[in-house]
């Protein structure tokens, strides 16, 4: 490999590749759950020290793993990363293996539904959870005391799309002696500049843009290797959370793409938000001027993201939309080729009281839209025509 800095683009299609004695192009899928020793003496000691291409379990790794695992790190500027089953899944493995009765979390309230949950369990279990306006600094600097072992938040906010000024926040966090974790799935690995920006460890839901496809299951928690290596992996390892080999091995191959994908999607986005705005449509997008926090996206991801929000004013108006969508189709994920439209009151957000959802701006005329490869004026014509 040469010695200049390469692209991520470019180490998105070669970095971290493990080539067997065959010498295959495409990345080798090692579909085996167990390892064979050459002998007893090998087996302990491999339970005793795991070297840096050993493997004893799936559970713990896996050569098809690692090389996501290696690929990912280097996207994203980390040391290490440890690869799981689902993007929920690290969430709260890096959550989890963190904390213990009586640590202190300050959370962004703005929050996907199920990171909510993740957060009544560690307050149910005697974590103190503290939630703030996650794009107020003075409500972190206020909550964030001395002692506190870590500040969580989406970078950018499902579905709302608020955008947490991350500089910011990780100031606030280390200077209390905090770790930085940050959600960056809409802000995708291709914008990503969390690490560099502050953060200490940044999870994903590999299901959505690395992927690409909506094929499989996946997500990966990047940090140190210090991080990754001795907290996240002994709880992940031993509580099922690992990625499946397969699955691994498709992340692998949306990898190589995704950085052509996702910069198609963020310009058709960019390019809807617009139509949807200039049709009187109340419209979330960072990418429009007139967004709260336009300025601070363009500084931190240099784009508005592949994701918009739009509101009808009712629930009403909203499911006759969706229901006369003709090419976006109606699910939760996003990050797909295909154009995904939600209405995040009755699912991903449903289990919220009408008060909380209120408080996240969430209101029943909002639908959260995930664009994907159409062309731009397709996307336009439906949306604008089913909007009426």
């Amino acid at each position: 490999m040469t010695q200049r800095p390469l692209h991520p683009r470019t180490r998105a299609v070669h970095h971290g590749i493990r080539r067997s004695q065959y010498g295959e192009m495409a990345e080798a899928l090692f579909l085996t759950q167990g390892f064979a020793y050459d002998s007893a003496e090998q087996a302990e000691g491999r339970f005793q020290k795991v070297g840096p291409d050993e493997f004893i379990y799936a559970r713990y790794g896996n050569p098809t793993s690692r090389m996501f695992e290696d690929r990912m790190a280097s996207l994203e500027g980390t040391e290490d990363a440890f690869a799981t089953a689902s993007g929920m899944a690290a969430v709260n493995g890096a959550l989890m293996a963190m904390v213990r009765p009586g640590d202190r979390v300050v959370s962004a309230r703005q929050l996907f539904g199920s990171c909510l949950y993740v957060l009544d369990i560690l307050a149910r279990f005697g974590v103190d959870v503290v939630m703030v306006d996650g794009t107020d600094l003075d409500a972190w600097r206020a909550a964030v005391t001395p002692g506190t072992r870590l500040c969580f938040f989406e970078t950018l906010s499902n579905p709302t799309l608020e955008v947490m000024d991350i500089q910011g926040i990780a100031r606030i966090a280390h200077d209390a002696g905090a770790l930085v974790v940050a959600d960056n799935v809409f802000a995708t690995p291709v914008f990503s500049r969390a690490v560099e920006q502050g953060a200490d460890v940044v999870v994903y839901s590999t299901t959505k843009h690395v992927d690409g496809g909506g094929r499989a299951l996946g997500g990966i928690i990047c940090g140190t290797r210090q991080f990754v290596r001795e907290v996240a992996e002994p709880y992940l390892k031993h509580t099922g959370g690992a990625i499946s080999p397969f699955n691994a091995w498709i992340m692998l191959n949306g990898l190589t793409t995704m950085d052509l994908r996702v910069r198609a999607m963020a310009d058709s986005a960019l390019a809807v938000a617009t139509a949807l705005d200039g049709a009187g449509v109340r419209t979330i997008y960072p990418g429009l001027a007139a967004h709260p926090q336009h300025d601070l996206a363009m500084r931190q991801m240099g784009t508005g993201g592949t994701m918009i929000a739009f509101d009808l004013g009712s629930k009403e108006a909203a499911f006759a939309a969706l229901n006369r969508l003709a090419l976006v189709s109606i699910s939760n994920n996003l990050g797909d080729a295909k154009s995904i439209a939600t209405h995040p009151a009755t699912t991903t957000h449903q289990r919220l009281s009408d008060a909380d959802r209120a408080t996240l701006g969430i209101g029943p005329g909002l639908i959260r839209l995930s664009v994907g490869l159409e062309h731009p004026d397709d996307l336009i014509a439906d949306l604008l025509g089913a909007i009426g």
